[in-house]
């Protein structure tokens, strides 16, 4: 009996770009768990600074981050600049509390740009306005004590959901 081999990931699957961008985040555990995810699904992490934590060895090192560089995030000084080269990366979409689909709505394109706030308070306004057709959010029970997931949890539920279309 042959073994069956399991699906592809997206590096062995058609050539792709995935990435994640992490607007301001406030969190260094949330990061690294992000860029753990990152690793596991062949997807290129981006940083907008400002940052709430530092890069330096040391807090990399105290947050468990042994791996980090392989993860090799790509550090933008500003929204500003990354959104310059955003349409070279690929098709973008903001993860958001208002957003009016959910991420399992969207035909997710080879070439895709998963974007997320700060842990506090999310994607800015003026993202958020500019973006409206762009918004997806992640549908939870309605729970009034219960404004959102962990960033990390979010960006792997999203990352993995591309995964999943990619090799189906």
């Amino acid at each position: 009996m042959a073994s069956q081999r399991p699906p592809p990931t997206i590096r062995e699957g058609k050539a792709r770009q995935l990435h994640v961008v992490l607007v301001e985040p406030e969190i260094h555990w949330n990061t690294g768990n992000v860029g753990r995810t990152c690793l596991a699904v062949g997807a290129q992490l981006h940083l907008i600074e400002p940052l709430g934590f530092s890069l330096d060895d040391k807090q990399v090192r105290r947050a468990g981050l042994d791996y980090w560089p392989r993860v090799a995030p790509r550090i933008w000084k500003s929204w500003i600049a990354f959104e310059a080269q955003l349409p070279n990366l690929g098709e973008p979409y903001f993860f958001s509390a208002e957003g009016t689909r959910t991420y399992w709505q969207v035909d997710y394109p080879a070439r895709t740009v998963l974007i997320f706030g700060r842990e506090s308070t999310g994607l800015a306004d003026d993202l958020r306005l500019r973006h409206q057709e762009r918004l997806l959010y992640i549908p939870m029970d309605k729970d009034p004590q219960l404004r959102s997931l962990n960033l990390s949890t979010s960006v792997a539920l999203a990352l993995y959901e591309v995964q999943r279309q990619q090799a189906g």
